[in-house]
């Protein structure tokens, strides 16, 4: 099942838990200070299959 999951990735791998840290911390910091009202994917691009048909 695995396989399955990072064959229709579109990045082609599962994501690491540093890589959902990395934009968590990103929101937490002042970089981000200018971000209000949205949502970050942190999917390898799985969201944007649907949007591609």
């Amino acid at each position: 099942m695995k396989q399955i999951w990072r064959d229709i990735t579109p990045i082609g791998r599962q994501g690491l838990p540093s890589e959902i840290g990395n934009a968590e911390v990103f929101l937490a910091s002042d970089e981000s200070s200018f971000i209000v009202g949205t949502e970050i994917l942190a999917d390898g691009g799985l969201t944007n299959i649907s949007l591609m048909k």
